[in-house]
């Protein structure tokens, strides 16, 4: 006589805690405050950044992910600023290169 056990239920695995991407937010947040002055380095930086932190915001490190979002936002912001003065700076003077490089 078999006996038969009932087939334990599968235990779902357990959810990683986010705080990678929290700190990740920061440290591109921190990075891009020296980059806006290159947009195209500091816009992509700048978006990967708040995009780490809203996944991040979910981890037992919300005060880092907060704040990465919010440097990462001040950094898009600097460099949203900093591509507008320099369309404007170079429609105001179309010969500015040759100021600089005697073209």
């Amino acid at each position: 006589m078999s006996e038969q056990f009932p087939t334990p239920a599968p235990v779902p695995a357990p959810a990683g805690d986010k705080k990678g991407l929290a700190i990740a937010a920061l440290v591109l947040g921190i990075l891009n405050l020296c980059s806006w002055f290159l947009p195209i380095c500091g816009g992509p930086m700048a978006i990967v950044g708040i995009i780490l932190g809203i996944l991040g915001i979910k981890s037992s490190q919300k005060t880092l992910a907060i704040v990465g979002i919010v440097l990462s936002a001040l950094g898009l912001l600097a460099t949203i600023v900093n591509a507008i003065a320099g369309v404007a700076l170079g429609l105001s003077n179309p010969d500015w290169m040759n100021q600089y490089f005697n073209y």
